[in-house]
């Protein structure tokens, strides 16, 4: 709706001139973005960490123009403090272009360069404009093009995002270790193919988790390490174009400093590094391994807790509230459910990323807003639904004692006799109990196979959990009375 009240200035590029609300910090380009990219209306202000990504890398490279003179000190002083104020969460509402755009990202690099100049020029006592004294072109973006600044602030945002979910994956490994020391004395009955198996304890199982988890954590410190290569200098296409050589040593410099990211280092070949996306994929691959992993623990979990009557209903999850609109006292789990949501949803992400990542041409690849569209989100519902899993999940399940006490009337036992009365035997024994529901230390000491102590100890659970078997001498045992078959 149309504000008559509203009052506007006037600012110009290639195509005309436009009037823009006079009390908004963005200009032109971002209203021409405004005007055409109304399209997944996720905007860039949706992400913090890469607006102010974005604004760090400005910093730093007015820093490094300053030092050079390449900037005035007077003027570069004041983009500074406009930079600044940004990183610290000021002016987010005005980053208000959407994420999907034309251009490979320069609506969102232009839409930055205009609120740091606008701010720029406010703080300097004009009125608030992103063109003179300070142009958004000729200062802010000054030895800068979208093709350096966008992408390596989309690896800063990374990796502090990446940061951050590792610090949730470890809070979820500590609950799941909390488990495995809670639930270590208790028997349960393992499962292969969703067929009885061997004994396996409740807390081994929170403890194969635990590891998938572990290995998660680590996973990411190699994707941070293949992150931190950046190609601020690189220019249009990476020959460096309009950017003094000593400028590209100082940003990177700068950068390390503004980030407190150390590992941030140029990339040693700037061509390369400004055509190619595979770090993303790399990246974008991770966050896929992570939501594979949170799916195959969040099924487990469902099928664990399935009953209460007619499933396996091992374990009981906390109840977070009703489950049907029209089955009164159903309880759902549907904290795992929306864990297993979000780790599909992660991997259409990554399908994407790829497909965007293969799509660049030549020297540059213009779908990288798409890579970051896709690898935020991603990130952003990852980082969501960790803690809400750890805390409203995993904390509070608890063993239902009738449900693991089938361990004791499972045919998997008779998997122990294999080397003590031999495979064939075995299986005979196991087709008996299978076919007539009796259990296998009966038909066992009916067929005298076995004598009734040697027979517990070679049956007993507790010893199936643990590495080992029976030694030679006590396979050799005998019964103290065999049939004549």
């Amino acid at each position: 709706m149309s504000n008559d009240s509203q009052e506007y200035r006037e600012e110009s590029d290639l195509l005309g001139t436009r009037k823009i609300p006079k009390d908004v910090y963005w200009g032109i380009q971002t209203l021409r973005a405004q005007e055409n990219f109304g399209v997944s209306l996720v905007r860039l202000n949706n992400f913090s960490t890469l607006v102010q990504s974005l604004a760090m890398v400005k910093k730093a490279c007015a820093l490094a123009n300053q030092d050079l003179g390449h900037i005035d000190k007077k003027y570069a002083k004041v983009i500074i403090q406009a930079c600044d104020e940004i990183i610290a969460g000021s002016l987010e509402d005005q980053f208000d272009v959407d994420m999907l755009q034309g251009g490979a990202g320069t609506s969102t690099n232009m839409c930055v360069n205009e609120v740091i100049a606008s701010r720029a020029n406010e703080i300097l006592g004009e009125e608030r404009n992103s063109m003179s004294p300070i142009s958004s072109h000729d200062h802010v973006n000054h030895s800068q093009s979208t093709n350096d600044v966008y992408p390596t602030a989309i690896k800063i945002a990374t990796i502090y995002g990446l940061r951050d979910l590792a610090s949730n994956l470890q809070d979820l490994k500590l609950a799941l270790d909390e488990k495995v020391e809670e639930f270590k004395g208790i028997l349960k009955l393992g499962r292969t193919e969703m067929q009885d198996a061997v004994p396996i304890t409740l807390g081994q199982e929170f403890g194969a988790w635990s590891a998938a988890v572990r290995r998660d954590i680590e996973r990411i410190g190699s994707a941070i390490d293949i992150l931190k290569t950046h190609n601020i200098g690189a220019t249009a296409i990476g020959t460096s174009l309009n950017a003094d050589p000593e400028y590209i040593k100082l940003a990177e410099k700068h950068l390390i400093e503004v980030t407190g990211i150390t590992e941030l280092t140029t990339a040693e070949n700037l061509i390369d590094d400004t055509q190619n996306s595979d770090e993303f994929v790399h990246a974008s691959g991770l966050l896929r391994v992570i939501a594979t992993n949170l799916s195959k623990i969040t099924g487990d979990l469902i099928v664990l807790s399935s009953g209460p009557i007619g499933g396996f209903h091992e374990i009981v999850l906390p109840p977070v509230q009703p489950g049907s609109s029209i089955m009164p006292g159903k309880v759902n789990p549907v904290i795992a459910e929306m864990v297993k949501q979000v780790a599909l949803q992660v991997i259409g992400y990554d399908t994407v990323i790829s497909m965007a990542a293969q799509s660049g041409q030549l020297e540059l690849n213009a779908f990288e807003p798409l890579i970051a569209y896709n690898f935020f989100q991603a990130l952003k519902i990852l980082k969501n639904a960790i803690p809400i899993f750890t805390e409203k999940c995993v904390k509070g399940i608890k063993p239902n004692p009738s449900g693991l006490e089938v361990v004791h009337r499972s045919v998997g036992l008779v998997t122990a006799l294999n080397p003590v009365i031999g495979y064939d035997a075995a299986s005979r024994v196991a087709k008996i109990a299978l076919d007539t529901g009796r259990p296998i230390r009966d038909i066992v000491l009916e067929e005298g196979l076995l004598d009734a102590d040697w027979l517990d100890v070679v049956l007993s659970p507790e010893r199936m959990t643990h590495a080992g078997g029976l030694e030679p001498k006590q396979k050799k045992r005998k019964a103290t009375s065999k049939k004549t078959k």
